[in-house]
């Protein structure tokens, strides 16, 4: 059975190339980068060359990107590292009520270090409104953090507009931009942000590899202690293949985008369509409008209780959704989704909804043979609810 993999927000397959450009860094550059005999020489040029290229992507100065282990050391790094370098000036942190679980309890722990975090409310589409922000900030801001888009929803968020407001106010942001960094542009001198994070096993890179932009002239403190590899801010052994894997899927994104999000937006239209079509009791957690292409989220009015179930059935039939965030399925007593939460959702609600992610590699068959499952599947559960 080939397995329909519908689930990319949570994770993407390694495109071809870039696994083919990581395998040739595998055999050809395994010297450490801060060795100084020839081959740790050559494996330096490669960590370099790619990092100029990524910065060349993201239309920032090499210099402003450090490499990561993923989004979220990128995030922690930018929370705990701004937060302790810049103590002195204040000690309040504003972020969503939306914000993925690594911020969220990034910023429970920085309470208990004595910081103080406001977190701001939501519409009903999951949208901060700019004024918002502004109504949240004091004399003791230091830092506000607002995701790009919404990895359970999919909403992307004005940046470019509450990054103004934060900075009229010489305070620094920071965002998130894991789930958008290859679906909408990413241009750091345009988005209004002194740090941002971003990662590669959502654009069809490998895992375990991420970076973290830190504009020129703010500072912040190192969480890892070592070597001084990083510019003397990320201690650690560089992970040449997983940077250079990285940045190959970066250009592929760039190179790719504008036709494959269009083709994408219509494979969502095309989903939308059907299931509006097949169920009466349907209803959508996801905006139409102020949403990245990729992501639908929606849930059967009277069987959220039966999402866990339908899932499973699905993955039987060889189909792979989920329900909500990949890390928020770690915490079985999370309660729900916190974002449906935010978004007016009730607690049944907020536990309902399955989240359907269109990636690089779907097809049109591919949304018909789910929603055609799905349909089935519902039917199985309309005919027990029957008795």
């Amino acid at each position: 059975m080939k397995r329909i993999y519908l689930d990319n927000a949570a994770s993407t397959p390694v495109d071809p190339q870039v696994l083919d450009t990581m395998n040739r860094t595998f055999s050809e550059c395994y010297a450490n980068a801060s060795s100084m005999h020839s081959d740790g020489t050559r494996a330096k040029e490669f960590l370099e060359n790619a990092r100029s290229s990524l910065a060349s992507v993201l239309n920032c100065h090499p210099e402003e990107l450090y490499f990561t282990s993923g989004g979220t050391e990128a995030n922690n790094w930018a929370l705990k590292g701004f937060a302790f370098a810049n103590r002195s000036n204040g000690n309040h942190i504003i972020i969503s009520a939306i914000e993925h679980d690594c911020v969220l309890n990034t910023c429970r722990w920085l309470q208990q270090q004595g910081f103080l975090i406001t977190v701001m409310p939501v519409d009903e589409s999951g949208i901060i409104l700019p004024e918002t922000v502004k109504e949240a900030i004091t004399a003791g801001t230091i830092l506000v953090s607002v995701m790009h888009v919404n990895n359970e929803i999919g909403t992307i968020q004005p940046i470019a507009d509450i990054g103004r407001i934060v900075h009229e106010k010489n305070i620094a942001f920071h965002t998130d931009a894991c789930q958008s960094f290859g679906k909408i542009p990413l241009d750091a001198a345009n988005l209004g942000a002194d740090m941002f994070s971003i990662n590669a096993h959502k654009i069809y890179g490998p895992k375990g590899i991420g970076a973290l932009y830190i504009r020129k002239g703010t500072w912040i403190e190192p969480l890892l202690h070592g070597g001084g590899q990083e510019r003397g801010l990320r201690s650690t052994t560089e992970n040449i293949p997983g940077v250079i894997g990285f940045t190959r899927a970066a250009e592929l994104c760039q190179a790719l985008q504008a036709e494959e999000q269009s083709r994408i937006k219509d494979l969502r239209e095309l989903l939308i369509s059907r299931l509006s079509d097949d169920f009466d009791n349907i209803y959508f957690n996801s905006s139409q409008e102020q949403c990245i292409p990729g992501i639908v989220n929606f849930a059967f009015i009277g069987q959220e209780g039966e999402a866990i179930r339908l899932l499973l059935m699905l993955d039987e039939e060889g189909i792979s959704v989920s329900a909500g965030s990949a890390c928020s399925s770690n915490n079985a007593a999370s309660g729900g989704s916190h974002v449906l939460k935010a978004i007016g959702r009730n607690p049944v609600e907020a536990r309902g909804a399955i989240r359907v992610s269109i990636g690089r590699f779907n097809t049109e068959k591919d949304i018909e043979i789910f929603c055609n499952a799905l349909t089935r599947i519902m039917q199985k559960f309309k005919n027990v609810h029957s008795f």
